[in-house]
């Protein structure tokens, strides 16, 4: 855990004045789904001894809810449920807890979920995102090289261990834009929330082209035809999302990277599984605390290196709103 526990934690902020509370903590590169947006189509992982230990991932937890004010901690990967010692991650977390660490969530493909959901509510899990691109059992095995049965599985576990839980969706035309409507009909018979994410200029494939981007008007008068008058919530600070509800019962949202970015209210950054930092998703660089931590650095050392690396986060995709080159994909980066 951190030296020196400071009684108010300052604020991490970049140089746009952005404050920071939410931290993205990849704990794996591996998966074992193949979405084409998310990896290359023939991966390499990473070796194991690269990866940030458990005691790592908590140290370094630990100085960012302690000493700069990070409230919220969610699990990615990769796959989260594929790290070894995942129950154990969750429970020292907990320790947090009266430090200002306010939720432990994680993003996940629920793939692992029938065995593992109740462990990790009893570890402390507070919700779930759960990764859900196609309901057509075919078109799901197509884009993911996976079936879809242990998804439907792992969904009806975490809601029988009474984990909370959204389903997210990337839209990209020509590949699964058939299955907005039937999508958003399975999650509110389920009555579970449904997130729709625009394509975002983010695959080193250089897949994406603003042609591909199925933009949040387009859904809405797609599903406003299907369900009915939608109406429009009000924007939580809280949430990268914007809500509405369809209809006057169904609850949707949408995430509006490329037609509406909100890169002048992120309040987050991402630590990969190898110990390195990016204040921005869109960063072709970042910060690598694991050399920095293994090299026996001080905490006060490392808090130096992040609140640098912070403090120089680019304005975002809102600035360049196009293509993005970088050596690191998604499944290495975290969600």
């Amino acid at each position: 855990m951190a030296d020196g526990i400071a009684s108010t934690p300052p604020e991490l902020v970049d140089q746009h004045g952005r404050r920071k509370r939410k931290l993205r903590l990849s704990v794996t590169d591996r998966c074992n789904l193949r979405c084409a947006y998310c990896m290359p189509e023939n991966p390499s992982w990473l070796p194991r001894e690269q990866l940030l230990t458990i005691e790592e991932l908590l140290r370094l937890t630990a100085l960012f809810v302690i000493q700069l004010g990070i409230t919220n901690v969610r699990l990615t990967g990769g796959e989260p449920t594929l790290r070894r010692g995942l129950p154990e991650l969750i429970e020292g977390l907990q320790l947090l807890r009266p430090r200002g660490l306010q939720r432990v969530s994680m993003t996940s493909n629920a793939t692992r979920l029938a065995e593992l959901a109740p462990a990790l509510k009893a570890a402390g899990l507070d919700d779930l995102n759960i990764s859900i691109d196609a309901r057509d059992p075919a078109l799901f095995q197509k884009l993911t090289r996976g079936p879809i049965e242990p998804v439907l599985e792992g969904i009806a576990a975490a809601r029988d261990a009474g984990l909370p839980f959204k389903l997210n969706a990337v839209v990209i035309r020509d590949y699964n834009d058939g299955e907005i409507e039937s999508l958003a009909a399975w999650a509110f018979e389920q009555q579970v929330e449904m997130r729709f994410i625009e394509f975002m200029p983010l695959d080193n494939a250089q897949q994406w082209s603003r042609e591909r981007v199925v933009t949040e008007s387009e859904i809405l008068q797609r599903l406003g035809t299907r369900f009915g008058k939608i109406e429009k919530l009000p924007r939580s600070s809280a949430s990268p999302a914007t809500e509405y509800l369809l209809g006057g019962k169904h609850r949707l949202g949408i995430i509006t990277t490329v037609s509406d970015p909100f890169c002048s209210s992120c309040d987050r950054v991402r630590l990969t599984a190898v110990g390195e930092l990016f204040a921005c998703l869109f960063s072709a660089r970042g910060s690598k605390l694991r050399d920095a931590l293994r090299g026996g650095e001080s905490d006060a050392a490392l808090l130096t290196m992040i609140r640098s690396g912070v403090w120089n986060k680019e304005a975002g995709f809102a600035a360049p709103r196009g293509y993005v080159e970088r050596p690191i994909t998604m499944h290495r980066l975290g969600g």
